[in-house]
């Protein structure tokens, strides 16, 4: 029998919602127009579906298998058949032309998680997980905003990647626990750490060494992101806008923080996002 996905993304519009909530992105979301709003959810819901996929642990067959699976169920999508948990995308992706090869590649992300836990990649291949797991989902989303396909695909490599880059920063300690360092070899061996562990990376007194390259990398893809939606129609970025503006706080308060130990936790703050939802959502 075909391994089935542990937790599958219901095709309902409400459950798709809830499932979403919970995102950093949830403030985002609502500023779209509903049928906008629920293709996105949607898409979402299908993210954290295989995510979870990815971040089960266990024996890594069953994980391979239930990756499989979901790529058939992809391939039915496309087919005109979808597998009931995958109704809900079956109009957002006819509507709003969403790619095969996006769905395809935020599997192939996921995947690179259940191959390994990645401890220090390189940064050809941090930079391939992040077009993955990150750039992959922009591109869908930038279809279901309305953008022209080349701008909202420069938009999608660009911000998404910025996106990601700041949440591993952001999820240092969380990834070790799990066995992960997303760290790029070549910031680590430049500060003197050669190790692999995450748990001892992490407790390396020269790890402050090692992010400035990361934070010139996650600067950059800002400012291209941040020249791509400048010539944009502005109601048509405005979530993506919200995206950055949030992260970028996010950003600024992490290097606030440092990175030596203890590392406090790090979040947005619900005061300093709603301000930025009524500034570059509403106004």
């Amino acid at each position: 029998m075909a391994a089935q996905p542990t937790t599958a993304p219901s095709s309902g519009s409400d459950d798709a919602a809830r499932r979403a909530s919970g995102s950093s992105f949830y403030a985002g979301m609502r500023m779209l127009p509903r049928d906008r709003r629920e293709a996105v959810y949607q898409i979402y819901s299908f993210c954290r579906a295989v995510d979870d996929v990815a971040d089960a642990g266990g024996p890594r067959p069953p994980r391979f298998a239930q990756l499989a699976q979901w790529r058939a169920d992809v391939d039915q999508l496309y087919a005109g058949a979808p597998p009931p948990h995958l109704n809900g995308l079956d109009e957002p992706r006819r509507r709003f032309a969403l790619e095969r090869a996006d769905f395809m590649a935020i599997i192939d992300g996921m995947e690179m998680d259940v191959v390994e836990d990645i401890r220090a990649p390189d940064w050809a291949k941090l930079d391939r997980y992040c077009d993955c797991v990150a750039s992959a989902v922009g591109r869908l989303c930038v279809n279901v905003f309305g953008l022209e396909r080349p701008r909202g695909v420069e938009l999608a490599h660009h911000l998404g990647r910025a996106l990601q880059l700041t949440n591993i920063l952001r999820d240092l300690d969380e990834d070790a626990a799990l066995g992960r360092l997303y760290l790029p070899r070549e910031a680590l061996h430049d500060a003197g750490i050669d190790a692999r562990d995450p748990g001892a990376v992490l407790a390396d007194p020269r790890l402050p060494a090692a992010i400035p390259p990361v934070l010139d990398r996650v600067r950059g893809h800002f400012r291209q992101a941040d020249t791509v939606m400048q010539r944009c129609p502005r109601r048509l970025v405005r979530t993506p806008r919200l995206m950055e503006q949030a992260y970028l706080v996010l950003l600024r308060k992490l290097t606030g923080r440092g990175w030596a130990t203890p590392r406090a936790k790090v979040s947005i703050g619900k005061p300093r996002l709603l301000w930025i939802v009524a500034r570059y959502g509403l106004l």
